[in-house]
């Protein structure tokens, strides 16, 4: 059984930058699963963030954090990325990365997280002046 664990949440500044991790704490490979990242701010329901395929890295973001956040997946570390850069006020929310399986070499990016099958715990990202 896949399980994702997060990492690299925190407190910064407007403007400031953060980068999440997502790894698997079971063994299992990365390689076979398009990976999202979702976030939840309290009162609001989970939202999509950015996603990436397996295959050929595809990816998707939500047109609030385009230009400003980055995904990408380290192989060599079994471990999916989200660089925040510029952060806003906005982005505050706990941040969870889920995973679904995908055939491989796949470009399958979901985007809602009713598509997703595994999740890990969540970290905080807190924006504030």
């Amino acid at each position: 059984q896949l399980h994702l664990v997060e990492s690299g949440g925190g407190a910064v500044r407007p403007g400031g930058s953060l980068r999440l991790s997502c790894a698997d704490a079971s063994g299992f490979a990365l390689d076979d699963y398009a990976i999202g990242w979702f976030r939840q701010a309290p009162g609001k329901e989970r939202e999509a963030v950015s996603s990436i395929s397996n295959g050929p890295l595809n990816t998707r973001y939500r047109d609030s954090v385009k230009g400003r956040f980055t995904i990408s997946r380290d192989r060599a570390k079994n471990t999916v990325y989200l660089e925040m850069n510029s952060l806003k006020l906005e982005d505050t929310a706990v941040y969870y990365c889920g995973a679904v399986q995908s055939g491989p070499n796949s470009d399958y990016v979901p985007g809602s997280p009713l598509e997703y099958e595994v999740w890990g715990q969540g970290t905080q990202v807190t924006v504030s002046a």
